[in-house]
């Protein structure tokens, strides 16, 4: 099923190495992006949002209420929803939003047509929902959807997503705890299976991380992966990013997994005797995607308190 149609209105530092590399790896992504997105701005959300001030962001972001916002829920399962009184619109109109489209197709064959991603040209704002996040790259990876999206950044829109909606935004993606049902479904070669859509170059992004015990989930992604930077978002919580740096909003907190800084152990008179491979930003707090750092408003430290560079695993720290 594809349903493509306007809604009426409703009231109310990283290395060089590292750089080229990725640039090889993502020639489709404009070539003078680093990490983030050269123009344009990303909102991506670790899922559950309570609050409407997410969206809110994003909704400003996009230029305001009347700006014209796709919203693409093809990560759900129940494609009969997905029409001009879909589900996914609610809490957008809920926020004021009022030129809004529904974007959906399984087919990727749909999805490389020009009438398919005809709004997408027009929009200022995309979102994409939650669900199951392979479900938007198998759909739409290396279309002419993903070329559009490319376009709204370069334009300077928007581009947010919660849950599965923020996986597709990195570079890798976890796969889900049921990998065997997944693997099985896909529609890409295998070696896509992982792939996001690359607006974050070198990033990997996990949600709902601490209110699911998810914390730890990352260690092992960068075990495999040490170059990469891993970014995990609560729920009801967001990186607001512009560039190569971004802002935490929200109520909780992300979690940066970064081999190039880390807490290391402190002195064994304190009975802090063991470092971590990971630390907390809270919303307010900032990020260096390029230096890898994090500031704190009104705190001196660089970076924040207790992170030192270094690597946790090794036995010298």
């Amino acid at each position: 099923m594809a349903f493509h149609g306007s809604i009426p209105s409703t009231p109310k530092s990283a290395s060089s190495i590292l750089s080229l590399l990725l640039l090889w790896t993502f020639p489709a992504v404009a070539s003078a992006q680093v990490v983030g997105p050269e123009r344009g701005t990303l909102v991506i959300s670790g899922g559950g949002e309570t609050t409407s001030h997410i969206i809110d962001r994003f909704i400003e972001l996009a230029g305001g209420p009347n700006a014209p916002i796709v919203v693409v829920p093809t990560s759900g399962r129940n494609d009969e929803d997905y029409h001009e009184f879909c589900p996914c619109l609610r809490r957008f109109r809920e926020a004021g939003a009022t030129n809004l489209s529904v974007m959906h197709t399984r087919d990727r064959d749909v999805a490389n047509t020009d009438v398919f991603v005809e709004s997408l040209r027009q929009a200022r704002g995309l979102w994409f929902n939650g669900g199951s996040h392979w479900l938007h790259t198998d759909a739409y990876l290396d279309t002419k959807v993903h070329e559009e999206l490319i376009a709204l950044l370069d334009r300077g829109g928007v581009i947010g997503g919660g849950s599965a909606g923020a996986h597709v935004q990195g570079e890798i993606m976890n796969v889900s705890r049921s990998p065997d049902r997944e693997f099985s479904e896909r529609r890409l070669p295998q070696e896509d299976w992982r792939r996001g859509f690359g607006f974050l170059r070198g990033v990997i992004i996990d949600v709902h991380v601490l209110v699911r015990n998810r914390q730890f989930d990352m260690i092992g992604v960068m075990n495999a992966h040490p170059d990469m930077l891993g970014i995990a978002i609560d729920e009801n919580t967001a990186i607001v990013v512009r560039g190569d740096e971004f802002e935490v909003i929200g109520t909780s907190y992300v979690i940066i997994h970064d081999d190039q800084r880390t807490i290391p152990p402190d002195p064994p008179e304190t009975w802090r005797t063991v470092g971590g491979p990971f630390y907390f930003l809270r919303p307010g707090d900032t990020y260096d995607l390029l230096t890898r750092e994090a500031f704190r408003p009104g705190m001196t430290q660089e970076p924040i308190a207790r992170v030192a560079p270094g690597d946790v695993r090794d036995p010298g720290l």
